[in-house]
């Protein structure tokens, strides 16, 4: 293993070391706080289970939150290869899921048919927007980053007004729940003497990883994608096309933000919230970036950011450590996480010295 690859790995650790240092500073026992975080992801027992839940229950719900933060992080990823930054995975989230609803969570498609176009219509719309960054790039020169920003915007707003207007729910003011045949969670599901949650989208987070480490490691258009990404003026050199390869690469990484998108609004939520953002898509830049730009780095920064905030609330009620401790220690990681280019810098400076 390379030095560099060890970076993550020390941010980790001393983000940890840093937490328990305030948490004992609050007059609580910051390693019972932690394993808590373990017992509230399922990844470990707790005292005692409500009826027809268990150990089991917990961890599944735990996978379902993963899921989108995993395929938010994949789309970052991608994008981050061609050297460019999708800071929009939130709006494509969205898009994605609306769209989605619209045309099969209302419907009355049996789940053979609606569970597999809900999948599609994701991959589609994500790839679209996403793509349409791409061009703005090629064609006008337009950076990504104020492109989808203003995507952002565009679709947070177009998406709320026909959410109120035609889709909302009078009690939640939130969008009317889909159908059960759409999601791709399985609700309640009985197993033995369990009721889980069951989620079908860890299975597309997991084809969707495969899927782009075959195609970064494999693959001739993976090969450009990293090409531009080093350098675009000697990927263009050597004759690749690099403002095709930027486009694709953000149809590649809308496509990710959109399976994103529909397992959290159609899998682990069933519903959207007018004029907000998933805040999953601006987190999955800070975890691609601590599992080191790589498709099985994101494995584990996304599982380790997921057990925080699933963790929290157990966290809470049992340590008695506030909930928002947990969202203060995954700043600390993506934090000191951000700080890794410095230290590679550093790294390579004293290499030189030597």
């Amino acid at each position: 293993m390379k030095k560099h690859d060890l970076i993550p790995v020390f941010t980790v650790l001393l983000s940890l070391i840093l937490g328990i240092v305030v948490i004992a500073l609050l007059g609580k026992n910051p390693f019972l706080a932690y394993y808590n975080l373990l017992q509230g992801s399922g990844l470990a027992p707790k005292a005692s289970y409500a009826g027809h839940k268990g150990m089991i229950t917990d961890f599944t719900s735990f996978l379902n939150a993963l899921t989108p933060m995993l395929l938010a992080s994949l789309s970052v990823l991608i994008a981050l290869k061609a050297g460019l930054f999708n800071i929009g995975v939130s709006g494509q989230m969205l898009a994605a899921a609306f769209v989605a609803t619209v045309l099969v969570g209302y419907s009355e498609l049996p789940a053979v048919l609606a569970k597999p176009l809900v999948i599609l219509i994701g991959l589609t719309v994500g790839a679209l927007v996403g793509g349409l960054v791409g061009y703005l790039r090629h064609r006008f020169n337009i950076n990504e980053v104020v492109s989808t920003i203003m995507c952002n915007y565009i679709v947070q707003f177009v998406a709320s007004f026909f959410i109120n207007v035609f889709f909302v729910d009078p009690v939640s003011r939130q969008s009317k729940n889909i159908g059960a045949a759409s999601r791709l969670t399985l609700v309640d599901t009985v197993v033995g003497d369990y009721k889980m949650d069951i989620p079908l989208g860890i299975l597309v987070a997991a084809a969707a990883v495969a899927a782009t480490v075959f195609l970064l490691g494999k693959t001739t258009l993976g090969f450009e994608i990293k090409a531009v990404g080093s350098s675009s003026r000697a990927a263009e050199y050597a004759g690749i096309r690099v403002g095709r390869t930027r486009v694709l690469a953000m149809m590649l990484s809308g496509g990710a933000a959109g399976l994103a998108g529909v397992t959290y609004y159609l899998g682990y939520f069933c519903s959207m919230q007018p004029r907000v953002l998933a805040s999953t898509g601006y987190d999955a830049i800070a975890v691609a970036l601590l599992g080191n730009s790589s498709p099985i780095g994101i494995i584990f920064s996304s599982f380790l950011i997921t057990v925080i905030s699933k963790g929290s609330t157990y966290m809470s009620s049992t340590a008695g450590v506030q909930a928002e401790m947990a969202s203060a220690l995954t700043g600390i990681i993506l934090l000191i996480s951000a700080c890794g280019a410095y230290v590679r810098e550093r790294l390579e400076r004293w290499k030189e010295n030597r």
